[in-house]
């Protein structure tokens, strides 16, 4: 039997590590977090629940900090320590299966991540039905598999579906009926059909405005969306000005640091960059990189990605020595934390052939090429 003490002091810790995930300080979380298992292994081993709770929020915080090979293996445990204690379909191995799912899809196993989302999802049909929101949160997820295994049209159909279940069953005001407005928007987007997506990114974004305020936090990555939406209509004069009103609210709402305000300032960066002002994009990406480097960690995507940006616009500015010098140091991380067929990794790697070509070394850049060609995982199929 458990001290009631100690149950209390887990409880305590968890909340704590929330208020810490919630000010976009995953660092500080993941510690709380790593002392809690730790506590809870101790004192509530016979409470199967009390100690998945917190391996599965250990879980999720490694991979929100992008570090899906530390999510992996501890959601795998989760997911078998309640199968085994509980039952396939009690709640908890539920949601410990969409939380192992989310995580291999994080690490790029869309096939696993797709098996593990509809089984999740069968069993939250025949256990919640069909109508409960945790069932369509988790067809959320099935889609967003879909659109990444390059299911894109099936991906859609099941966004179009989520939202009028949403309408119907949360009614149009509902934020998680926002949330299903606005992940359409995003899945026609990727398709290019901008024609589509703005208005439906719009929609949400007024919404979102009238019913939660224009400084909350979801109405701030709508508004970046739409912003991200016009970018990539061609509509810069409307962008920029967006993505730099993004930057300021979010500087202003969640601070300078928080991981929102770090993505707000990565993307005015791109935009700039679209523009063709790299005078003002280079110091934009040196600025996020450092404080992403401080504040998520060298090995975050988010971080590799404002590395990978900074080296194309080196590149384009003809310093392609100090651009070769970040794509090996991007494409080292990611063999170590994506391992070497991953999609990024393999992206990181034509990089650095590039540049190698570039500078002369025809021969370095051919024999990176054929290792990389080895390791390509076969493309899906992609419908459109």
């Amino acid at each position: 039997m458990a001290d009631p003490a100690d149950s209390e002091s887990i409880v305590y810790q968890l909340k704590l590590a929330a208020a810490y995930q919630a000010a976009g300080d995953l660092q500080e979380a993941i510690a709380v977090l790593e002392q809690a298992l730790a506590d809870s292994e101790r004192a509530l081993d016979e409470e199967p629940l009390a100690t998945w709770g917190v391996r599965n929020n250990l879980g999720a915080a490694y991979r929100e900090a992008g570090e899906a090979w530390r999510a992996v293996p501890l959601l795998e445990r989760a997911l078998a320590d309640c199968e085994r204690t509980l039952g396939d379909e009690h709640p908890a191995t539920l949601i410990a299966r969409n939380s192992l799912a989310s995580a291999y899809q994080t690490a790029g196993d869309t096939r696993r991540a797709m098996q593990l989302f509809e089984q999740a999802l069968s069993g939250q049909e025949r256990v919640l039905g069909t109508d409960d929101p945790r069932t369509l949160g988790t067809r959320a997820n099935v889609a967003q598999a879909c659109a990444a295994a390059g299911e894109v049209q099936r991906a859609i159909a099941l966004c179009e579906q989520i939202l009028a279940d949403s309408e119907r069953v949360l009614g149009a005001d509902h934020p998680d009926t926002l949330i299903a407005r606005n992940n359409l928007a995003g899945l026609l987007q990727k398709i290019g059909d901008t024609r589509r997506a703005v208005p439906l990114h719009e929609q949400a974004l007024a919404d979102s405005e009238r019913l939660l305020g224009g400084a909350h936090p979801t109405t701030l990555s709508f508004r970046n969306n739409l912003a991200g939406a016009y970018e990539d209509a061609g509509d810069l004069q409307r962008a920029i000005p967006l993505f730099e009103q993004v930057l300021a609210d979010r500087q202003r709402v969640l601070g300078p640091d928080h991981p929102g305000t770090l993505a707000s300032r990565h993307n005015l960066a791109g935009a700039y960059e679209e523009a063709g002002d790299l005078a003002q994009a280079i110091p934009l990406y040196e600025e996020v990189l450092a404080a992403q480097e401080r504040v998520l960690g060298e090995n975050h995507p988010d971080t590799l990605a404002s590395q990978n940006n900074l080296a194309a616009d080196l590149r384009r500015l003809g310093d392609v020595q100090a651009a070769l010098e970040l794509d090996q140091d991007t494409l080292a991380r990611r063999r170590r934390i994506l391992g070497a067929d991953h999609p990024r990794t393999l992206a990181s790697a034509k990089n650095v052939a590039a540049d190698l070509e570039r500078l002369g070394d025809h021969d370095a850049a051919a024999r990176l090429r054929a290792a990389s060609a080895a390791l390509t995982r076969p493309a899906p199929p992609i419908e459109i």
